[in-house]
């Protein structure tokens, strides 16, 4: 499902227009990336939760010439489904 897929879905499962679903989408987008940059956690319950994560530097391959080369660290987004949601997609 892309995005406009999803919009056309909740517009329709909530009875909004479509419009209304984009800016409704993007809201959501929108205070979920804030949060995250700012390090804080987003939990939805029974849906899920969204946070931040360090990965440390590490030594990789490259695939080509199978030389060593250095991987810098890194913040990584995670998202670990809640209970009800694992449930529903079993």
């Amino acid at each position: 499902m892309n995005k406009a897929e999803l919009i056309d879905a909740m517009a329709g499962d909530a009875n909004l227009t479509k419009a209304d679903a984009k800016r409704a989408l993007d809201a959501f987008i929108g205070a979920t990336t804030g949060a995250l940059k700012k390090g804080d956690r987003v939990a939805l319950v029974g849906f899920g939760s969204f946070s931040v994560a360090k990965r440390a530097a590490r030594t990789g391959r490259n695939p080509k010439t199978n030389a060593p080369i250095q991987i810098p660290a890194k913040k990584v987004v995670k998202f670990k489904a809640g209970s009800e949601l694992s449930d529903r997609v079993k």
